[in-house]
């Protein structure tokens, strides 16, 4: 009646105040990233976020409506990054390179990290078995080579979607870290059935667009105010411990790079922009490399 829960595994249980100090470079405390998710979607079939009540397929509303993103929304966002001197984590789905190349040549001319999101976001990645899902790590891994001359590092499973195996297969396909998991504020190293570390960069379920404007109703200035609270807390926060901490704010060019929430948008990044001197703005593969680094 008592025994042990079932357990993933993959690390311990730690308490956030007993740890050791953790400082990111020129000692700054807050780490911040954008996790710019750029998907494509196949047309009257699969999973997708919608605006409205679902249609019989072809769903044209909502797939239109996610289209709207890499046609416009991206080009704005990307606009707006470059106002603010922004780097960027384009989390892709392969599917782009064929669909829309001159938006990905736009992310490798700004020097933005590319990481792995899947082919498309249409399909659950738990939906596959071994074999598969070790053939869709290794070929998106080696699609996305191509567009930079080096693989991606890191990986976000299309809707945070693993089976038993993701840890072990991303860590034996050449991955340095996965973002699947949102369990703390700071980088945490997992266990692989190889004995690689697969380390575990923070990424946000609630700083993100969809669970909040899609699925909580948020509206843009609720959502731009909610970026400000959360940015404002995590930096306190950070200092006072000292401790070092990591920010992600997850975005979807269909949503924030619709005109009236991107002026919002503009309001929380100009915040977050105007306090650099106090963040290490990033991207999860440099936090990802800081932690795989010697200590000094």
């Amino acid at each position: 009646m008592f025994e042990p829960l079932a357990d993933h595994g993959r690390f311990p249980y730690s308490a956030i105040p007993l740890r050791p100090p953790l400082a990111w470079p020129g000692g700054r405390r807050l780490a911040f990233y954008i996790g710019f998710n750029l998907e494509h979607f196949a047309f009257g079939e699969g999973l997708g976020a919608k605006l409205g009540p679902a249609s019989p397929e072809p769903d044209v509303l909502n797939f239109s409506w996610r289209e709207y993103g890499n046609r416009v929304g991206a080009w704005r966002c990307l606009e707006l990054f470059e106002d603010l001197k922004l780097p960027a984590a384009a989390l892709l789905n392969t599917a782009l390179i064929d669909h829309c190349p001159d938006l990905l040549q736009a992310l490798v001319a700004r020097g933005d990290e590319l990481v792995g999101h899947g082919h498309s976001n249409s399909q659950r990645q738990s939906d596959l078995d071994e074999a598969q899902e070790r053939a869709l790590l290794a070929g998106c891994r080696a699609r996305l080579a191509t567009l930079q001359g080096r693989a991606p590092t890191g990986w976000l499973s299309p809707w945070i979607s693993e089976s038993r195996l993701t840890p072990d297969l991303l860590a034996e396909t050449g991955y340095a870290y996965t973002l699947n998991w949102c369990h703390d504020d700071q980088p945490v190293p997992m266990r692989t059935r190889s004995g690689a570390t697969l380390w575990s960069v923070p990424y946000p379920q609630e700083l993100n667009d969809i669970p909040m404007i899609v699925a909580r109703q948020l509206d843009a200035s609720a959502f731009a105010d909610l970026v400000v609270d959360h940015f404002e807390e995590m930096l306190a926060q950070s200092e006072r411990h000292p401790q070092g901490l990591v920010m992600g704010l997850a975005l979807h060019p269909y949503i924030v790079g619709q005109p009236y929430r991107l002026r919002h948008l503009r309001r929380a990044l100009q915040h977050i922009a105007a306090q650099r001197e106090r963040l290490w703005i990033t991207t999860p593969g440099a936090i990802c490399a800081h932690m795989q680094a010697p200590a000094p």
